[in-house]
This record gives structure tokens, sequence and C-alpha cells, in this order.
């Protein structure tokens, strides 16, 4: 086998036997984990204006949300030695071990930074423990997409790894459902001032008491990883065409920029927009219930039709109706106009997503895919996906303009659908031509 054999007939001889497959109300064991994981994280930037209160002194609002917005995206800088590390584990030890290591540090995270005191109470040093926290946060969710991925990819039928992987991305965007409605009764029922002091913790608190139970669940799983897939012996086994790396990269910076880019619009509804709390995490709830429609349509449309048409079609809708969806939000600021804009753009964001991922996931040799897979997505997330909401502040700073979110998602989205272009079909059960395959 060379580095020019088809990623398809990769994909056929490395598939696991039969015998390991998992019926589908088992993979959400790892769903779970996953889903308090990105709840976990992704709770900080729907609660970056009352973070930004708390550990930054500033009386400019702006000041502090920039800051706070910034380390947020700190937590990105350790994803790709945490993608490295555990990711390594997951394709050397197995992937469960890694699994549960990255949920385990990742509680220690959460627990932290809900427990750290404000600047009020000690000074400079919870800032300090703040960047100390998100950077660990960062290195357990760098490697927690490998070997999550890989588990999923090996556990599934062949004709149902879109469905598969789609678990990952429904319990992801369950999370942050959970994490809308935490944030909608909060700021109903708290004034301003305890949201700030207090309230935010809540929402990190009930994230940190799940863990043990997530850690309980995943060690309960079967292992995937077999004594052959961990054979070193055969290096072609382990090579990975720099083509598929290059456009793996660029299909999951799309998908991230995508991704955090719309998972902004709790803070783009009361920043720019200047509507109140309550109807911004609103907007949370219709991010999550549009991200968890189009998970299943994915994961159904990718085993159906092919990973490439629904990531095409997709991206292409994406690319037409991002910036009316944002001059309709500013033209009418109101919940129905956000509600609506969000949730169809988050539909299809993720039919795109969930079918680039499998598609790269599917393409990777066994021996290799845990820690390939997650340095590309830790990668993505780290130079693009974790600078998003950071950099769409200071675009709109810098030039005034509410529609600068708009621009900058349409740049990303349209190198990602060059990308899929580019890409060829993964999915083992296409009945498309295999020949040309990469």
């Amino acid at each position: 086998m060379t580095t020019s054999t088809s990623v398809e007939a990769i994909s056929r001889i490395e598939d696991p036997p039969s015998t390991r497959y998992l019926p589908l109300t088992k993979v959400f064991v790892v769903g779970i984990g996953n889903a308090l994981e990105f709840y976990d994280f992704l709770t900080y930037s729907y609660f970056a204006i009352q973070i930004g209160h708390c550990f930054f002194p500033s009386t400019q609002t702006t000041h502090g949300l920039l800051f706070s917005l910034a380390t947020f995206g700190v937590g990105f800088l350790t994803r790709p030695l945490g993608a490295i590390v555990i990711g390594r584990i997951g394709d050397r030890v197995g992937r469960k071990p890694a699994m549960v290591l990255s949920f385990a540090l990742m509680g220690t995270g959460i627990t932290g930074l809900a427990l750290t005191p404000s600047y009020a109470m000690i000074g400079v040093a919870a800032p300090v423990l703040l960047l100390l926290f998100r950077l660990l946060q960062g290195f357990a969710l760098g490697g927690q997409v490998g070997p999550s991925t890989a588990f999923l990819i090996e556990a599934a039928p062949p004709h149902r790894r879109g469905l598969y992987v789609a678990v990952q991305y429904i319990t992801q965007d369950f999370a942050v459902v959970v994490a809308g409605v935490v944030g909608y009764g909060l700021s109903h029922w708290l004034s301003p001032g305890e949201l700030d002091r207090w309230g935010w913790r809540v929402a990190f608190l009930l994230g940190a008491v799940v863990v043990p139970f997530g850690v309980y669940l995943r060690g309960t799983l079967p292992e995937t990883l077999t004594a052959a897939d961990r054979d070193t012996s055969q290096p072609r086994q382990r090579r990975v065409p720099a083509r598929l790396l290059g456009l793996g990269l660029l299909l999951l910076m799309a998908t991230t920029v995508g991704g955090y880019g719309l998972s902004y619009m709790t803070t783009y509804a009361q920043d720019s927009l200047r509507l109140a709390a309550g109807i911004a995490f609103g907007a949370t709830i219709m991010n999550g219930v549009g991200n968890l429609i189009g998970d299943g349509l994915s994961g159904l449309c990718s085993d159906r039709f092919g990973r490439k048409p629904v990531m095409l079609y997709s991206i292409l809708l994406l690319l037409v109706l991002v910036l009316p969806a944002y001059l309709a939000m500013n033209q009418f600021p109101a919940a129905a106009t956000v509600y609506v804009a969000t949730s169809v753009l988050c539909v299809l964001q993720q039919l795109f997503g969930n079918a680039a991922l499998v598609a790269i996931a599917e393409s990777l040799p066994t021996a290799v895919r845990s820690t390939a897979l997650a340095t590309l997505y830790a990668l993505a997330t780290t130079v693009f996906g974790g600078t998003t909401q950071l950099v769409i502040k200071l675009l709109t700073e810098a030039t005034g303009n509410s529609l600068a979110p708009a621009w900058y998602l349409t740049g990303a989205l349209a190198i990602g659908a060059v990308a899929v272009v580019l890409m060829r079909e993964t999915n083992p059960a296409s009945t498309l031509p295999t020949s040309s395959q990469q």
C-alpha cells in the first residue's frame, strides 16, 4: 500500500471485524461523556460577559469582555499538546483509557474554575488561576475528539458510521441546549449583580457534579483497538497522505470557525444587538436545537447519499444565507429574528460539520487515527476556532460594523467549500466510483 492508496480502500481494509460493532444504545455512553466535556468548556463562552466582570477589573465593560474572550481563546493553546499526548495514548494503549483520562482532567479544570475567587477577593491571582484552569481544560479537550471519534468509527458498521459519529455531535449539542436552559433560567431568576457575583458559577458546578458519573460510564466501555492495530512494524499502515492532511485541516477550520462563530450569538445578541440577557440565552437554546436537528440529518443523509454531497450542499447554502441572516438581525433586532436566523444557520452548519468529521476520520489509517484526527482538530480549533470570538469582537470594534461576524464566517466557509470540492467520497457504503479516490 502506498500513500496514493484510496482512502476508501484504506477504510475498508482496516475496518474492525463485525464482532467489535456495538449497538447504538451502547455508543451513547461515549456521547454522554462528550456532552459533559463540551458543556463545561462552552459554558465559559456563554457567560463571557459575567466572567469578565468577575475576573478583570475595569470600568469599561468592553475591555473586560475582551479580556474574558481572550482567556477563552487561551484555552485552545494547549489543545495541540493534549491532542498529541492523549491521542497517542489512544493509539498505543487504547481508546477507552484515553477517553477516561481526558474526561477526568476536564472535570478537574471545570471544578477549579468554578471555585476560583474573584479579583476583588484575591487580586491578580484570580485571573492567573482562571488562565491555568482554562489551559488544563484545553489540554483535556484536545485529547477528547481523536480517541472518541476513532472509537465511534471502529464501533460502527460501515453503513452506519455517519450516524454513530453523529452521536458525538448530538450529545455535544444537547449539552449546548442544557447550557442555554441553565443560562436562561439563571438570567431570569437572578439580578445582573447576582449573575456577575455567583450565578455563572452555578452553571459550571452543575457540570462538575456529574464528572464522577461520566468517568464511571466511560470505564464500562469495551476497547476497539486491537493488538494488530497497535503493531508499529507496518509503517505503511501509519502513513497519511499530505493532501488528505491539508484538506482535513481546511475542512475542520471551516467547521470550527462556523461553530464557534454561531455559538458567539449569545454574546452578540447582548453586545451588538443590545438585547436582554434572557433573550440572548434563548439564542443559545436555539443554537443547540438547530445543531441537534442538523446532527441527526447529517448522520442519516451522509450514510445514505455520501459524505461529499451533504458537505457540499450544506456549505453552499450557508454561504448564501449567512449575510442575509445577520442583516435581518440588525435590521429587526428582536427575539424572533435572532432565533430563526440562529436555528437555520446551525442546522446547516452541523449538516456540514458532522459529515466532514466522518469523512476525515474514516480516511485515516486505524493505527494513527486517534493521534492524527486529534492533532488536526486541535490545530484547527487553536488557530481558527479558538480565536473566532475574539476576532469577531475586534473586527466589530475596529470597523464599527455589526456585520463583521457575517463577513468573517463567509470567508472561512468559502475556503471550506473549496476543500469540499477537492475532497473525495469516503463512505464505504457509497455506490460512487472508487477508481479515482485519493
